[in-house]
């Protein structure tokens, strides 16, 4: 008899424990979701595209980004080398939150501020080193780039130098400030000892340092001041032994050093640039053969064979006297045989 009454009573714990159970499924079931939501969740913050931007179904890395993905709608339009710089270079996190798009975010600013934050004033994203830019903007300051020094290295001019030196902004402009040693260092003339003026552009042009060209006019300085090395180097003849002026002008002009021309040689000396002694001599030495005195000259040095013995009675002189004077000019017609 008490059997049956057992039976009845197991029926509603039963029923109960099964209620129970029911009623933990769906907090297991949100467990469960949030478990595995926690498991899946983007590493990009709040970032809301379609993963298959960037991922593949074959592997989550690595990560492609599809030309697809539109970088312009976040503030910041990838062009250029942009366009090829991997995400990371600029997100330090894969927390792809809205960043700064400030240039000196990931490019140091070498000119340490001087030239503001803009860096597009003077760059492009193609690149960097995108010299059109640079050149257009420096026509804008006190000394445009043309000639060779649109083609020299920034640094050639301004260089690197502690924060708060201002390098480019007041940055010196006159030649002096970069071709100093130039100027120190030329020899023909010596720029230093002549007191030559140190106005590069005087004399020299941006397109390039060499040819330079001298306008003499208004010079009071008298030619050694700036050629006396040339002076004193000169051996075709010896100027500094022989007596020479220093007055240049006398046999040189001021188109070209070489060929010089002694002004005065044929109406005070001896015809050489006229009668039959032009065009038959090519440096003074051929006459002047006595080194450091000009003021004698040897005949015989082009004229050997007139003084030999026989050759001529009146060379041979009495008793058969060979005649040997070399002033062959003292009976020849001056300038002719």
């Amino acid at each position: 008899m008490n059997a049956p009454l057992q039976h009845r009573s197991a029926a509603p714990r039963l029923a109960r424990v099964l209620g129970v159970l029911l009623a933990l499924v769906p907090l297991v079931a949100v467990a469960l979701v949030s478990r595995a939501a926690e498991r899946t969740a983007s590493p990009h913050g709040a970032l809301k595209e379609d993963c298959g931007l960037c991922h593949g179904a074959s592997a989550w890395k690595p990560a492609r980004i599809s030309p697809r993905f539109d970088h312009a709608r976040f503030g910041f339009r990838l062009e250029g080398a942009h366009a090829d710089a991997d995400c990371r270079a600029c997100h330090k996190s894969l927390d792809f939150k809205r960043g700064e798009a400030n240039c000196v975010t990931c490019h140091e600013d070498v000119h340490r501020n001087e030239l503001g934050a803009d860096c597009a004033r003077c760059h492009s994203s193609r690149s960097f080193i995108d010299r059109s830019r640079m050149v257009r903007a420096h026509s804008l300051t006190r000394f445009p780039l043309r000639g060779a020094h649109a083609g020299l290295d920034c640094e050639q001019c301004h260089a690197p130098a502690a924060e708060g030196q201002l390098q480019f902004v007041s940055a010196r402009s006159n030649c002096m400030s970069c071709h100093m040693d130039d100027y120190r260092a030329t020899t023909n003339p010596n720029h230093a000892a002549g007191n030559v003026s140190t106005d590069c552009q005087s004399c020299h042009s941006s397109a390039a340092w060499q040819p330079a060209h001298f306008s003499h006019a208004g010079i009071t300085q008298p030619c050694e001041s700036c050629h006396l090395p040339d002076y004193q180097a000169t051996t075709q003849p010896v100027h500094s032994t022989s007596g020479y002026p220093t007055t240049c002008q006398t046999c040189h002009n001021t188109r070209a050093w070489v060929p010089a021309t002694l002004a005065n040689h044929d109406a005070q000396f001896f015809p050489i640039y006229s009668g039959a002694h032009r065009g038959r001599w090519s440096s003074c030495n051929e006459c002047h053969t006595t080194s450091g005195n000009f003021a004698n000259f040897n005949c015989l040095a082009c004229h050997p064979h007139d003084d030999q013995a026989g050759t001529n009675s009146h060379h041979s002189g009495v008793n058969g006297y060979q005649y040997s004077s070399q002033a062959c000019y003292s009976c020849h017609p001056r300038g002719r045989k």
